[in-house]
């Protein structure tokens, strides 16, 4: 057992399976919230965040397979492979573009199956072969607001600029225009993160 990460919301362990490596994620008990209601909102964020990767997987956007889950926890597929935040300065321009087309065609899809994920960084993402994997949807939910898939836009755009300012401009290209081909709704979506922007840069 090997601890991979822990946060406020939770702790993640990577176990050994038999053959298999899986990851637990623990939902963290909150000592200042009355007991029962931190139970019950660990249990419904529990089972959200479980279905919102299956509903993401069936939406043909790759996230971890979701083994089994409990009140507090989810046992999923171990992701083995590069961290698109540790590795993307080092990348190729090549390669650089062709995971940034991935990253905006797994948020089209997303957006276009209801699925906003609430913490699109790069750190959220696993580049496996030639596959690109999304991780952590504990901030998600179900919706079909203009404003929650804007808010996904730009949260992603913000933590361009904060983690890999220098290739922004070329990298937030590339997603967009894939992003465009796989959300029909996407110009609209576009036009609001422009709003929200102007709102909080005014604020």
């Amino acid at each position: 057992m090997k601890i991979l990460g822990r946060g406020a919301e939770a702790v993640l362990v990577l176990e050994e399976r038999g053959k298999e490596r899986v990851v637990r994620k623990d939902r963290v008990r909150k000592g200042y919230r009355i007991a029962q209601l931190d139970f019950l909102l660990r249990k419904r964020r529990t089972k959200a965040e479980a279905s919102l990767m299956s509903w993401a997987a069936r939406a043909g956007v790759n996230a971890p397979r979701v083994w089994d889950t409990g009140e507090d926890f989810i046992t999923m597929e171990y992701i083995e492979g590069e961290s698109v935040k540790e590795s993307f300065e080092s990348m190729s321009e090549k390669k650089r573009e062709e995971i940034c087309r991935k990253i905006g065609e797994a948020v089209g899809k997303l957006h276009s199956a209801g699925i906003m994920h609430g913490d699109l960084t790069t750190s959220n993402m696993i580049v496996r072969g030639q596959h690109l994997y999304l991780l952590d949807f504990g901030l998600g939910k179900r919706t079909t607001r203009t404003e929650d898939f804007a808010t996904d836009l730009l949260l992603l755009m913000e933590s361009l600029k904060a983690a890999h300012f220098r290739f922004l401009d070329s990298a937030w290209r590339n997603i967009i225009k894939a992003y465009k081909h796989n959300y029909t709704n996407s110009t609209t979506v576009l036009k609001r993160v422009e709003k929200i922007a102007l709102r909080r840069r005014y604020k």
